[in-house]
């Protein structure tokens, strides 16, 4: 060997634990993918060695991280042993928090839901909020039989946008104080469980990138029409969220359908839709829901401000298409379990408006978009960290 290509011997032990810690990285991430498999088959799918498979499927499998899940008898040659992932290496916690209710879950790292709480959101203050936050992911890890130093990660979903600076949540109007600084710090403190922010709507996105109708879209666009209006985009299965996380909320974009101007957000909600069923003639306590079981029942005024919430929504959808070129837009949040009254309304203003035609459909998760989403990036990094952890490599 050349003197230039030496290699260091004080290196040569990183360099065989790096080598070692990407053959197991790479055999886990295949079983993740295959969900069981044997030592033969996992050395066709990634082309190590047998011997290779073998060490590191036993390294794994001592830190806990595989395990035996059974065997496969072949027509011809011996018996194999088959490996999965162990589920209950680590878990996470998902949390959605939302103006009607707050919903928490706790995950396996195969995504399985251990326990899971929905409870209505009374809080009328933020500490108030805050304390219902912590006491029900309390009771919900309570509940699961989980040690609780074994949830090594957790990701909140709410309105607004977290600021990392100055330690808060912004532009969270549905949520009265929930801007204040420090409420998120001292919710992971009492906890105990690190806790990542993100803004609902990106999270309701990547919960239906990955598990419900946006897979396999190379760029799509989730509109969230509940209470407020936002927006998540998810790209090549990443979401983009602009230089400050900002990108998505649409709900800001001027609306000048009156005489006055206003948000987006005022004109394209459920509460806009119980505006204009009053406008149009309906009375008593209405919720969007009311209006659009009314729309189904005939009731003429119910019917012509789901006609008018649909052309809205097309607008929205065609500023979003000119801007994005998305091969998807799906409909989702509160208004959007109502998608079957709206898609026709949607579609036939969109033709009206441009000439782009993105595909549009409803939401799959329904109202678990955003716990969904929560779960699956809390995921990502769980895994990461349970297996520097265990594999001792932290």
């Amino acid at each position: 060997m050349p003197a230039g290509d030496a290699i260091d011997p004080q290196e040569r032990p990183w360099s065989r634990r790096h080598l070692r810690s990407s053959n197991e990285r790479l055999l886990l991430a295949r079983l993740r993918d295959l969900g069981a498999a044997s030592r033969a088959q996992l050395a066709r799918e990634t082309g190590l060695s047998k011997p290779t498979v073998s060490s590191a499927l036993a390294s794994l499998e001592a830190a806990g991280l595989v395990r035996e899940v059974g065997t496969h008898a072949p027509e011809r040659g011996r018996t194999a042993v088959l490996y999965a992932p162990d589920p209950a290496a680590g878990h996470v916690l998902g949390v959605d928090i939302g103006r009607g209710w707050l919903r928490v879950a706790v995950v396996d790292l195969d995504g399985t839901v251990i326990a899971r709480t929905d409870v209505r959101n009374r809080a009328r203050a933020s500490a108030a909020l805050a304390d219902l936050v912590v006491g029900t992911a309390r009771q919900v890890i309570g509940n699961s039989g989980v040690d609780p130093t074994q949830v090594v990660h957790g990701v909140v979903g709410t309105p607004g946008v977290y600021d990392e600076k100055q330690r808060r949540v912004r532009f969270a109007m549905h949520l009265p104080g929930w801007g204040r600084a420090g409420l998120l710090d001292r919710m992971r403190e009492e906890l105990g469980v690190p806790l990542e922010v993100h803004n609902d709507a990106n999270l309701a996105a990547l919960g239906e990138y990955t598990y419900g109708v946006g897979a396999g879209s190379r760029l799509f666009a989730y509109i969230m029409i509940g209470t407020g209006l936002g927006m998540g985009v998810v790209s090549e299965g990443r979401l983009f969220t602009g230089a400050h996380g900002l990108a998505g909320e649409i709900g800001f974009l001027p609306w000048t359908g009156r005489q006055k101007p206003e948000r987006l957000e005022d004109a394209v909600s459920g509460e806009a839709v119980v505006e204009a069923a009053r406008r149009f003639g309906m009375s008593g306590q209405l919720t969007a829901k009311a209006v659009f079981d009314a729309a189904r029942q005939g009731s003429s005024a119910a019917m012509r401000a789901v006609e008018l919430e649909g052309e809205r929504i097309a607008h929205t959808v065609a500023a979003t298409a000119a801007v994005l070129d998305p091969d998807l837009v799906v409909l989702g949040g509160g208004v959007g379990h109502s998608v079957d009254l709206l898609l026709g309304p949607v579609r036939e203003h969109l033709r009206t408006f441009t000439p782009l035609r993105p595909r549009i459909a409803p939401g799959r998760l329904g109202e678990d978009a955003v716990l969904m989403g929560a779960v699956a990036t809390a995921l990502g990094t769980a895994r990461e960290l349970v297996f520097e952890r265990r594999a001792g490599l932290g």
